[in-house]
């Protein structure tokens, strides 16, 4: 079986090629552009391929009946609809942190969560597009980023078969990758279920990397050696910050493991092909009788 690898901007995706490892910043940047391009920088030093951020359209996404639901925020009680607000960045500020993470060799992307969001996505020229496991059935949103011929990657957490054989069947296989996934937020290591890896790449044949919400490292270092071709952590400056998703975020001296492990895995891993190396030589001529 030949997995065709995916370009996104100047890295090949699939297998046989490094794992892209992609930080996923979500909100946790609380709103604050200089916390963004801190945890733009971290990732960047961390030897991370590139930063993921999420873009709403609040006016679409969030339903009627919690518009005006008071929230407990950072910056005092205020709706949910003018916290969706207070956490989303414009244009200018996008464009800000995209210049600042090519400047650090680090590609920008988001998970659109609506249609407008997806031709925000594409005035802002992201090199990729993620769909979210929660839109997987949003087949209007499915349709509208087909349209724009971009590589897309597409989560698969609280999803069945089925509902992902219909997404896939929408989606172009030929730019398209799937991530495993389970959205449990952390999500205990009983339910990862790695072993889906190989199967969405036998069922699909396109690259399969590992979207993880865990806690600890080991898991997401396990997916690589199962065949991930690419992996994303959410990540954070401090897990003790504000927002429902830093507490299952890795922090900085964490990221930079991750991504060591990921290289020493994948220079381990090998060929598969049985070979004595120089290495052995001497051990050979001093410990074997028979040759």
């Amino acid at each position: 079986m030949t997995i065709k690898p995916v370009k996104i901007g100047n890295n090949t995706v699939g297998p046989g090629n490094p794992c892209y490892v992609i930080a996923e910043i979500g909100i946790n940047h609380n709103g604050d552009i200089d916390i963004a391009k801190q945890l733009i920088k971290m990732s960047a030093q961390a030897g991370c391929d590139a930063v993921k951020f999420q873009k709403r359209t609040p006016e679409l996404c969030v339903p009627l009946d919690q518009r005006n639901v008071i929230r407990e925020t950072p910056w005092g009680q205020m709706t949910y609809m003018d916290y969706r607000y207070k956490v989303e960045f414009d244009e200018s500020q996008y464009q800000d942190l995209a210049n600042y993470a090519s400047s650090l060799n680090v590609h920008l992307f988001a998970s659109p969560w609506d249609v407008e969001s997806v031709d925000f996505m594409v005035k802002m020229k992201h090199p990729v597009i993620k769909i979210p496991s929660a839109s997987i059935t949003d087949l209007e949103l499915l349709e509208k980023i087909v349209s724009t011929k971009l590589p897309v990657i597409m989560s698969t957490g609280m999803s069945t078969m089925d509902q992902i054989d219909k997404a896939v069947s929408v989606l172009n296989k030929e730019n398209l990758l799937i991530a495993h996934s389970t959205s449990a937020y952390p999500c205990d290591p009983a339910e990862l279920n790695l072993k889906m890896i190989p199967v969405l790449q036998d069922r699909y044949q396109v690259p399969i990397g590992y979207s993880g919400h865990e806690t600890g490292l080991q898991t997401t270092v396990a997916a690589v050696a199962l065949g991930a071709c690419f992996v994303e952590r959410h990540v954070t400056l401090d897990r003790a910050m504000w927002g429902s998703d830093q507490s299952a975020s890795v922090e900085p001296t964490g990221v930079q493991r991750l991504v060591r492990d990921i290289r020493t895995v994948e220079s381990a891993i090998g060929d598969g092909i049985k070979k004595v190396y120089e290495s052995e030589l001497k051990p050979m001529s001093r410990l074997r009788k028979n040759s």
